[in-house]
């Protein structure tokens, strides 16, 4: 099949954090892409991923980024489709403030949906209900995952119970 999604990142440095978007789509049988663009090293290539994106069947692009983190947003500015920023705390970060803010802080007329610092398994799960809006398939498989989320704080919920809460931490 071809990719629905595509996870984009500004350098390979950056995989160790979007891998999890790629593992829960996954998860959700939902096919994707995983490449490199760089905004400012690879300008041209980021251009032309993001304005042929919609053309080669993708839906929702997820763009993780550190530092300055000016992917998503420059990706969101030549793209109609959605884009999920996802701020990377990288080496060249301020404790991932200046990515989190260079993503979420997008003006009027550009919006970058913007996850939590490292969070690409957000992304992931975010770009998986947006598709499910439209395949019911996706959407079953996010809701038997939400499912799961509930059934496992139920199952902690009764291991304190019968062990006591004293003992959660043994």
């Amino acid at each position: 099949m071809n990719p629905l999604v595509g996870i984009i990142m500004g350098s390979d440095s950056d995989l160790n954090v979007m891998q999890a978007a790629s593992d829960i789509l996954k998860q959700f049988d939902i096919p994707h892409e995983v490449t490199v663009v760089s905004a400012h090293r690879t300008p041209h290539r980021m251009i032309e991923y993001a304005a042929t994106a919609k053309d080669r069947g993708l839906k929702v692009i997820i763009a993780g980024a550190g530092g300055a983190a000016h992917l998503p947003g420059m990706v969101a500015s030549v793209t109609v489709l959605p884009v999920i920023g996802v701020p990377i705390k990288s080496s060249n970060s301020i404790d991932g403030w200046d990515s989190v803010l260079s993503i979420l802080q997008m003006p009027n007329g550009v919006p970058v949906g913007t996850v939590a610092l490292n969070a690409s398994k957000n992304a992931g799960i975010l770009a998986a209900e947006i598709l499910g809006t439209s395949d019911e398939a996706v959407s079953q498989k996010v809701t038997e995952y939400k499912n799961s989320l509930n059934n496992e704080v139920i199952e902690k919920v009764e291991k304190m119970k019968r062990d006591g809460w004293e003992n959660k931490f043994d």
